[in-house]
C-alpha cells in the first residue's frame, strides 16, 4: 500500500520592523532657519519703522532714512541667505 504523506505546516511569522521616520532637517539646520526668519523679521520691523508724530505732514527724513532704503533690504537678503543655507545644509551625522 501507498503511504499518505502528512505535512504540516507552520504559520510563517512576518517580521514586524518598525520604521523610525528621520525629519529631514536635523537640529541645527532648524536653528538655522529660526536665525533666517528672526534676521528677517527684523528686517521688516526696521523697514516699517515707527509712526510719525504728524500723519499730515511728510517727513524726507523719516521715509527716505538709511535704515529704511538700506540696512532693512540687506537684513531680509541675508534673512533669505541663511534660510537657503540651512535648507541645503548636509547633517553632519551621514
Amino acid at each position: 500500500m501507498k503511504s499518505k504523506k502528512t505535512t504540516t505546516t507552520t504559520p510563517v511569522q512576518k517580521e514586524t520592523t518598525i520604521k523610525k521616520t528621520t525629519s529631514l532637517f536635523d537640529k541645527e539646520n532648524k536653528l538655522w532657519m529660526l536665525a533666517g526668519i528672526a534676521v528677517m523679521i527684523i528686517g521688516f520691523l526696521l523697514m516699517g519703522g515707527g509712526r510719525s508724530e504728524d500723519p499730515n505732514v511728510f517727513n524726507v527724513n523719516e521715509v527716505y532714512s538709511t535704515t529704511r532704503i538700506t540696512i532693512a533690504p540687506i537684513l531680509l537678503l541675508a534673512g533669505l541667505v541663511i534660510l537657503v543655507f540651512s535648507i541645503f545644509r548636509q547633517p553632519k551625522s551621514r
